[in-house]
């Protein structure tokens, strides 16, 4: 694959550098430097190319003395690197966590150290007139940044670097499963650098791991040589009705579980995170069923589990791997088979009233009460 106009169509936007790009000293101004032989020609003749693709620019450094290569951090120097990146052209900063000052220079938790940068972000735009830059923290969550990550930034790491297979991927879902109130429109849980076609990943748990991160709107980074993908990877990367859900002008909010399926709900387990996650979308509601298991199963649940989902309706079913049309679902679901560690995403619209008499009268039976007080539930 040599064309990234296509990923750019679907969606994929920005490239972005990570570690190791400058020089290892400052100069003697305490400016950045670029690595004279990497990047020879300077960074606004790369800007300038990256933007002629109709494509964003990124940079990375770290809020700390050194970035976590080794290379100069920003401590001390937020106000110069942030007017020195929007000079280069840039339109977002990825910004780590590593080489922590001492707390006696230092004097301030995490949060007030990314607030340092985010700060000299704000005031860079207000004294040039551009496009603040987009502030991307790469903090792992040490300091439950889910919680003041908003206050400065666009999306921040929740745990440390992913790995190219399944029990990483999966402990990953497990724990995004407890903070996705703290994603929606321009806040996010950056569940990391997607791994599709690294590893050893079979095409179920690309999937899966595509699929988890797209319906909970983390940003959707790729970091292959795009040449080498193998179609099947490519596929993954391309499917629209995924993205579509991903880039939801109307819901900006991340799918969530509703049940957790093979633990008790609730329950914290880094190899068998929640199995059933549903949200609303623009045109209807998103559920994700993930089998955590190491052999295929059935996956069963009433569709009112969802707390999206009106009693008394039918809805249409959309398969968005498939991409096929699956008939209605009346009060429940049932996918058959799903691989070990592979995933359903279904778009569910309302059809109308569900067909006259059925039985029982609720399909969940709880508290289920006739007008005349007679209860047919327990």
């Amino acid at each position: 694959m040599n064309d990234i106009h296509i990923l750019q169509e679907l969606g994929y936007k920005h490239m972005n550098l990570d570690d190791c790009w400058a020089e290892k000293n400052r100069t003697s101004s305490g400016s950045l430097t670029p690595d004279s032989v990497r990047f020879s020609k300077g960074f606004n003749w790369l800007t300038d190319q990256i933007h002629s693709l109709d494509m964003k620019a990124g940079i990375y450094c770290d809020s700390g003395w050194f970035t976590c290569a080794g290379y100069p951090g920003s401590f001390e120097h937020e106000d110069q690197d942030a007017k020195t990146f929007v000079d280069w052209g840039f339109d977002l900063l990825k910004y780590d966590n590593c080489a922590i000052p001492f707390d006696d220079i230092l004097k301030q938790n995490t949060f007030g150290k990314y607030e340092r940068m985010s700060s000299a972000i704000a005031d860079v735009a207000k004294s040039t007139g551009k496009p603040p830059l987009i502030f991307s923290l790469c903090e792992w969550g040490w300091s439950q940044v889910w919680i003041w990550g908003p206050q400065v930034g666009q999306s921040w790491r929740i745990q440390n670097d992913l790995e190219p297979y399944w029990s990483s991927i999966a402990s990953l879902i497990n724990f995004g499963s407890f903070i996705t109130m703290a994603t929606d429109f321009y806040s996010h849980n950056d569940m990391d650098i997607l791994q599709i076609g690294r590893g050893n990943l079979t095409v179920d748990e690309s999937k899966t791991h595509f699929t988890s991160w797209a319906l909970m709107k983390s940003p959707l980074l790729i970091s292959a040589n795009l040449s080498q993908l193998a179609d099947s990877d490519v596929e993954i990367l391309k499917n629209q009705e995924i993205l579509a859900i991903n880039q939801d002008p109307v819901e900006g909010s991340s799918i969530s579980p509703f049940r957790w399926g093979v633990n008790p709900d609730w329950t914290s387990d880094s190899l068998n995170p929640a199995g059933y996650w549903s949200g609303p979308s623009e045109n209807g509601t998103v559920f994700m069923l993930i089998n955590t298991l190491d052999s295929p199963t059935d996956m069963f649940f009433n569709l009112t589990e969802s707390p999206w989902i009106r009693a008394g309706r039918q809805y249409s079913v959309r398969d968005l791997w498939t991409h096929t049309d699956n008939g209605t679902a009346v009060r429940n679901f049932t996918a058959h088979a799903v691989p070990p560690h592979g995933v359903v995403a279904l778009l569910m619209k309302d059809a109308g009233d569900e067909p006259p008499g059925l039985e029982p009268k609720c399909a969940v039976w709880l508290e289920c009460t006739s007008e005349n007080g007679t209860s047919v539930g327990g």
